[in-house]
């Protein structure tokens, strides 16, 4: 079973929200059988590159957010983020910036094999530790923390070669009925937006692992045989 998560890597939910399908998945029965596959979709585009601002100055000149207003939106995510085991997780106190060549570096990493590993790694160094993600050197940072080739992706980094790649995922999500982030996709059916919770997100693994694996009746007085290869009604198979 295929899930698909797209995010932004500055989004407080997304952070969540990556956090919550991990634990959905864990507690998932057939957890073995789940494939978790994160995707882009950029929402900071807009910013400069080069330079980076507060989140406080972010919210004020951009959404018309008060300092207080900011205070408690983001205080709540960092609450919420804590009663559920991501400690220490830092919205407000953060900085932001353009986010392309960070979805850039993911897309490489996860050419790499290294998709899930670089997403839990950006979000743990940006929300957990309130390290900048946005030039070259924070990115090559990060590579040596995967295990990545530095020099490599010192060359993907300059060549700018997973530009259209990001935007092709973002593209896909909005086809898909995406306008802003985290959204999710499972098994190609089951479209969710938002940090949906784990308890939630747990019941959408099991529904659609459900539809997929649907329960066979067995008449009355017929007992299946079972086989290394499988189960089978005598006469049936």
């Amino acid at each position: 079973m295929k899930v698909e998560m797209w995010s932004e890597v500055t989004c407080p939910w997304c952070g969540l929200g990556h956090h919550r399908l991990e634990r959905a998945v864990e507690r998932f029965e057939h957890a073995g059988e789940v494939e978790v596959v994160h995707h882009s979709f950029p929402l900071g585009g807009g910013l400069p590159e080069g330079s980076t601002f507060s989140v406080r100055e972010t919210l004020r000149r951009q959404h018309g957010v008060s300092d207080s207003q900011a205070e408690t939106l983001t205080r709540r995510i960092e609450a919420l983020a804590a009663s559920e085991g991501l400690r220490p997780y830092r919205v407000l106190d953060n900085q932001v910036g353009n986010t392309d060549l960070a979805h850039e570096f993911l897309a490489h990493a996860s050419a790499q094999g290294r998709n899930n590993a670089a997403w839990a790694a950006i979000f743990s160094a940006y929300f957990g530790r309130a390290e900048p993600v946005f030039s070259r050197d924070d990115l090559l940072k990060l590579a040596d923390e995967l295990g990545l080739d530095r020099a490599q992706t010192r060359q993907a980094l300059l060549a700018r070669g997973y530009r259209r790649q990001v935007r092709d995922d973002a593209a896909r999500a909005r086809r898909l009925g995406a306008t802003g982030a985290p959204f999710l996709v499972v098994d190609g059916r089951y479209h969710v937006a938002g940090a949906q919770d784990s308890d939630t997100l747990l019941d959408l693994l099991r529904t659609a692992w459900d539809d997929a694996h649907p329960m066979v009746a067995v008449p009355s007085g017929e007992t299946p045989v079972c086989r290394p290869e499988g189960c089978v009604v005598p006469g049936h198979g």
